[in-house]
């Protein structure tokens, strides 16, 4: 994989299959809308059906590691499962574990999700920059070797990162100054590190030279459609744009043939307005 660049694959896997980053977030209230227990035995059983329906059909697929955790020992193993079953089937894999750390303890994360070798390797994840841009340096560095990427928090959804993201840094928000790190590193269109910039509200970021992709949740349930995502990345090249929905395709299921067709629904309309 390391002759390679993320976003050369990342390009190939959206001109094949549509910019979509589709969620695997089994939330226990999922769990029991799906008629399906709230536990281990529940979670793979969601689990299963997410892989049969969505990874052969989405190009980006994202599970929240958080819903998988809570169950322990028995929570990674299907997690490794649900990751191993996506890249099978052509899906990139972006581990949605939002690590951040310095030095030793930020490798050692970058190991467990970034190296080939490890069971919970995916194509990326996303990692917290908000103890400085540099502590980042183990997984970028990582990345980059292997072909594979980061995603930065950048300008997220919830409204209590506002205060945070927007405080001035030298002349800039702290989330342009993330944003301007990034792009720094994406050079010759390695796209080793995305943003998360949610697609829910205006983000006020110039993203034009960013050169990598952008991670932009709350499409469906949190209220954005794909009739925002123009004017809200009017400053962003299209092709790196890559909305997520979660709960508005999981909502489909149990039946994996419905959450395929869900997939698809959102993906087209995605392309449309785009």
């Amino acid at each position: 994989m390391t002759g390679e660049g993320f976003g050369g694959r990342y390009r190939a896997a959206v001109a094949g299959r549509g910019r979509l980053c589709a969620g695997i977030d089994p939330h226990p209230s999922l769990l029991e809308q799906w008629g399906l227990p709230v536990t281990a035995d529940g979670l793979a059983a969601f689990a299963d059906a997410c892989v049969a329906g969505i990874a052969p059909v989405a190009a980006v697929i994202k599970p929240q590691v958080a819903f998988f955790e809570m169950f322990g020992a028995a929570g990674f193993a299907v997690l490794e499962r649900v990751i191993s079953g996506c890249r099978e089937a052509g899906a990139l894999v972006v581990a949605d574990a939002k690590r951040g750390d310095i030095g030793s303890t930020m490798a050692a994360y970058s190991t467990a999700w970034l190296d080939e070798a490890s069971p919970l390797c995916s194509d990326a994840v996303t990692v917290s920059p908000y103890l400085g841009f540099g502590s980042l340096a183990p997984a970028v560095e990582q990345a980059a070797a292997t072909g594979r990427a980061v995603f930065a928090l950048a300008r997220t959804s919830n409204p209590e990162g506002a205060r945070v993201q927007t405080a001035d840094s030298a002349g800039r928000s702290v989330a342009q100054s993330i944003v301007d790190d990034a792009a720094r590193v994406n050079t010759a269109g390695s796209g080793t590190v995305g943003v998360v910039v949610g697609a829910t509200r205006d983000h006020g970021l110039d993203l034009s030279t960013l050169s990598g992709p952008v991670l932009a949740p709350g499409l469906g349930a949190q209220g954005a459609t794909a009739a925002d995502l123009a004017r809200i990345f009017v400053d962003c090249d299209p092709t790196w744009i890559l909305p997520a929905a979660s709960r508005s395709i999981l909502r489909a299921g149990p039946d994996p043939a419905a959450l395929a067709a869900a997939v698809a629904v959102t993906r087209d309309e995605i392309e449309a307005a785009l």
